[in-house]
């Protein structure tokens, strides 16, 4: 046995586990759970800031290691969104800083989808939705990697938190216009989390957090999809684009495992039902199956498998990096 850390930085913070290697390989036994932060790691102009997220991450690690008597390490993984487009520095420097300061040479920098996908089916072929304040499909065959979505608000991450807030809102706005499309039951709920229509672009568009403030009208848009037939359609396109994105990722040999992770999920049957329907008609093949568990629970998976050398997610420089000496 030997102990391994896993570490999840994304929008609602950064969280590291302490865990051990455990018997069968790629899996994980889960001793200390710490958040570090409940703000997320800093991203500027040039990506995502590794001096901030090292100033946080060192102490913490060395917390755990002291709460349980560790005397090292072997292994650390750590998932953090933007890593794909936004993980130069941390790629460059966060190694360094782990091997000085634990002794530590086994490390995989991944993106926060790989380490979701690590929680939601282990080392397993399949497809992962995963689905919070935006939305990112990725899946693999074990020979490499596919993904769909997760460009952001603004691009894509269609069906997401984001997207379903947008498009409600959007429905409010035209019933306050009276045009049609709109919907006069979120219109009212709007007006009651927001206030009046005419003040939304001066409450709205200053925001550095727009993704966040657009999904947090997404459970009220799940809340009138029962009574109002524009909520339902938002769903219900949301459902389909959620679809769209898994099937563009699903192996397409033999039975595909599909596993949905990710607060957005939480909506419950007004997205689950027409999901299921969609899913269906997309993927008549694949298997719908409960996440085993989250993306901290997918960083200490990848831990445990680079530290027992059982590691058989594929390598990809921008989803899951390990640094070798030459990188060093």
């Amino acid at each position: 046995m030997s102990w391994v850390i896993g570490v999840d930085s994304g929008g609602s913070g950064l969280r590291i586990a302490l865990g051990t290697t455990a018997r069968d390989p790629g899996t994980s036994g889960v001793t200390m759970v710490g958040t570090v932060s409940a703000d997320p790691v800093r991203t500027g102009p040039s990506g995502i800031d590794a001096g901030h997220l090292v100033e946080q991450l060192l102490p913490a690690v060395r917390g755990l290691l002291a709460r349980a008597g560790a005397d090292g390490l072997s292994a650390v993984a750590v998932g953090a969104a933007g890593m794909a487009t936004l993980g130069d520095g941390l790629r460059a420097e966060l190694p360094g800083a782990l091997e000085k300061s634990f002794g530590v040479r086994r490390i995989a920098l991944a993106a926060d989808a790989v380490t979701a996908y690590a929680g939601a089916l282990g080392q397993r072929p399949g497809a992962v939705v995963a689905a919070g304040t935006g939305m990112i499909a990725l899946g693999t065959d074990l020979a490499g990697w596919r993904r769909a979505d997760g460009w952001g608000h603004l691009l894509g991450d269609c069906g997401g938190g984001a997207w379903i807030g947008r498009a409600g809102l959007e429905a409010a706005m035209r019933a306050y216009d009276g045009r049609r499309g709109g919907s006069p039951a979120l219109l009212s709920r709007m007006e009651a989390v927001f206030g009046p229509g005419s003040a939304m672009p001066g409450l709205l568009y200053p925001r550095t957090d727009r993704p966040a403030v657009l999904a947090s009208f997404a459970p009220e848009v799940a809340a009138c999809a029962a009574d109002d037939p524009v909520a339902e359609a938002v769903l219900s396109a949301a459902a389909r684009h959620v679809a769209e994105a898994a099937a563009a990722v699903c192996p397409s040999a033999g039975t595909c495992e599909v596993a949905l992770t990710g607060g957005l999920f939480k909506l419950g049957e007004p997205l689950l039902g027409p999901l299921r329907a969609e899913l269906a008609a997309y993927l008549p093949h694949a298997t719908t199956v409960s996440a085993e568990g989250d993306p901290l629970t997918g960083a200490l998976v990848v831990a445990a498998a680079l530290a027992t050398d059982s590691l058989r997610l594929p390598y990809d420089p921008g989803l899951l990096h390990i640094p070798t000496e030459h990188d060093r």
